[in-house]
């Protein structure tokens, strides 16, 4: 997808620490880990709130991925 396109769209650029954990099949608290590791990308929104951008979301899965597939093959 263009930038420009997702730029346009109505959904949210960003998601909670919460959401993104139950899309990562983990818990709440290991997603609060893993910000507190620097393992997932978070935007801090005024003192206390924390948002991860959907695209530094992607973007750390794709590496990950292609990281996996490199070391699994023959």
């Amino acid at each position: 997808m263009a930038k420009k396109d997702y730029l346009e769209s109505d959904e949210a650029l960003c998601i909670s620490v919460t959401a993104a954990a139950k899309l990562l099949g983990v818990s709440r608290n290991t997603g609060y880990e893993m910000v507190r590791m620097g393992q997932l990308p978070t935007i801090r929104c005024g003192q206390r709130r924390l948002v991860v951008p959907k695209a530094a979301l992607l973007k750390m899965l794709q590496e990950v991925n292609q990281e996996n597939e490199k070391t699994n093959k023959y």
